[in-house]
């Protein structure tokens, strides 16, 4: 008979660990996790006891024991710091959102609040949504503090449309909604430049009786910066006076920043000597805003005027301040103040960045100057600054502009060998490059060439390939381009097909048109709004082609609806111009044809 049987295990385990002699039955604790549980379940009324034997225990602890340690420290606030640390780590190593655990977490009012904070600050937050809709199911309210954690997280994820369900969800649940939940929630409008969702929750913390605090104020400004909206800014920014809650430096960086972007350089520095005259310091990110407006509206002297403002008051510039005057200066041409810019910054120990070396790339490149883009695309590299996409395609463009095809054809390659992928803008300089040299054949070559670096090209290289032939008259090129690609396995879409059979009815191959769109008809393809905008777009001065093109597609039912919809908009646009292009390049897109109306 084993020696402890007939004996009350956890009460004579708990009467053990009140006179901190339990070490005897360590052995028998570890064998058994759920004899463990049961002696924490005895230790209910003595918090700090249990504490005490838990952490005596060697680890690792198991699971059950130690929610159930978090369940009995939830019962005495005095432990819930504790409790709420626990909680965090378990979270850490076991997934306490499954179905499995989660609903053995429910039955104490606190817990379940603690983990949904844990996980969104965790930024798990499909964990986070998980635990949610359970205390959803279960009509549980989480407290305010949670909420407010799960809709940064989920702002943070870019996950909107489950935040906006989640906020809607949290007023039906009863939760003690304050300043800092809707501050969350504006933080997700922010992030999807929903600013009408924002103008309502603003109106129904107005109602509400919930007061605005900065961190609204300047969201909110934030926000209509975003979407060019400065009149609705700086209307956000009166009524803070109004509420008697003072701007901040965010606050006056944000208008200052969104008169810039709309090159309103007057209003700017008015709101530049407003802030002074408000007691708030600029700080660097003010002068650099302000230097970036004034390069950007063409006025160096102005912006070199506030740089020098600036160094007076203690201040000096950053990357990001070289950066603007850098760029303005390489537009301009000026590349013997740029040098000196330059041996300014490594004198003054400011790195340059990806900004700094892909504009003097692009600015040597645009002048056909590779060497010297060569020469800072190698100082980049040793620096230790990876090359992103921008870096090569102002090769890339510049190589084609240079006739040094084989150079940007290797730019290319250690383009998509980085993981990057080139967009028919990168392609078109290759066949601009190629035709330019008499030798548009050569582009045929590009995707075996491809497939020998361990590239195979996909999809959308062809169709750049073909939409560019097409555009620069190369139909029959284009056409073998087509055929390469049908010879690889790949299914052209659409806007290739459609592509193609306008060209060929731009060079007159009538036949070949007519089989191309045949094609499309027999492979059920259809243009879609998408395509009908991009052929508008790109072949708007060819009217009379284009309505030849529409109707040999509606003759075959390759146009749908939506299409058919907006061909009728384009004719009433049409017949009233000056409504839909006031101020603005009209662009030209044909109505229905004369056949179909």
């Amino acid at each position: 008979m084993p020696p402890h049987a007939g004996v009350d295990l956890p009460r004579a385990i708990c009467a053990a660990v009140i006179k901190c002699s339990f070490k005897p039955h360590a052995h028998l604790l570890a064998a058994d996790p759920s004899l463990l549980a049961a002696v924490l379940g005895r230790l209910s009324p003595l918090p700090s006891a249990a504490l005490s034997f838990f952490r005596a225990l060697p680890p690792p602890h198991p699971l059950d024991a130690s929610l159930a340690l978090v369940r009995l420290l939830a019962a005495h606030p005095r432990h819930h710091p504790v409790a709420r640390s626990l909680l965090r780590d378990l979270s850490l190593r076991h997934p306490l959102s499954s179905p499995l655990i989660l609903p053995s977490l429910l039955a104490e009012p606190h817990v379940p609040s603690w983990l949904l904070l844990a996980l969104a600050q965790g930024g798990r937050a499909g964990d986070a949504v998980r635990v949610f809709d359970h205390m959803r199911a279960a009509r549980l309210a989480p407290d305010a503090h949670a909420c407010t954690a799960l809709l940064t997280s989920l702002a943070r994820a870019r996950m909107t449309a489950t935040a906006r369900r989640v906020f809607d969800e949290m007023g039906l649940a009863g939760v003690a909604m304050n300043t800092h939940v809707y501050n969350a929630m504006l933080h997700v409008c922010l992030k999807a430049g929903d600013a009408l969702r924002a103008e309502a929750l603003m109106t129904k913390m107005d109602a509400a009786g919930i007061p605005l605090d900065l961190f609204s104020f300047n969201t909110a400004i934030a926000l209509y910066v975003r979407k060019g909206m400065q009149y609705e800014a700086m209307c956000v920014r009166d009524r803070m006076a109004n509420d008697g809650v003072e701007a901040d430096i965010v606050t006056w960086n944000t208008v200052i920043h969104g008169m810039c972007k709309e090159g309103r350089m007057k209003e700017a520095a008015q709101l530049h000597r407003d802030m002074v005259a408000a007691g708030v310091e600029p700080d660097t990110v003010t002068y650099t805003t302000l230097v970036d407006g004034y390069c950007r509206a063409g006025d160096v002297g102005e912006a070199m005027k506030l740089r020098g403002a600036m160094e007076a008051r203690g201040m000096l510039p950053g990357v990001a301040m070289y950066n603007a005057i850098i760029r303005k200066l390489c537009e301009d041409g000026e590349m013997k103040e740029v040098n000196g810019l330059l041996s300014e910054m490594d004198e003054r120990k400011v790195k340059a960045d990806h900004v700094t070396c892909n504009t003097l790339i692009n600015s040597y490149s645009k002048k056909g100057d590779m060497p010297s883009a060569c020469k800072v695309k190698t100082r980049m590299m040793e620096s230790g600054l990876q090359l992103d996409q921008f870096t090569y395609k102002a090769l890339i463009h510049g190589f084609s502009k240079a006739k040094q095809l084989d150079e940007a054809k290797e730019a290319l390659f250690e383009m998509m060998g980085a993981g990057f992928s080139p967009n028919y803008s990168v392609f078109s300089w290759l066949v601009d490059g190629f035709y330019k040299k008499n030798n548009a054949d050569a582009v045929l070559l590009l995707p075996d060439e491809l497939m020998k670096r361990g590239l195979p090209p996909d999809k959308s290289v062809y169709r750049s390939l073909i939409r560019r032939l097409c555009k620069k008259g190369l139909v029959d090129l284009a056409q073998k381009v087509l055929d390469q690609m049908q010879g690889k396995g790949l299914e052209a879409d659409c806007l290739v097909y459609a592509t193609l059979a306008y060209a060929q009815l731009t060079a007159g191959k009538l036949a070949a048109a007519s089989d191309t769109l045949n094609d499309m008809a027999k492979k059920q393809l259809s243009v879609t709004p998408q395509i009908y905008n991009c052929l508008c777009t790109s072949y708007g001065d060819e009217k009379e082609t284009l309505n030849m093109f529409w109707v040999h597609a509606i003759e075959r039912g390759l146009i749908g609806k939506s299409v058919y919809k907006l061909m009728h908009q384009a004719r009433l646009k049409s017949l009233n111009p000056a409504v839909e292009n006031e101020g603005h390049a009209p662009v030209s897109r044909p109505g229905l044809p004369a056949s179909v109306k």
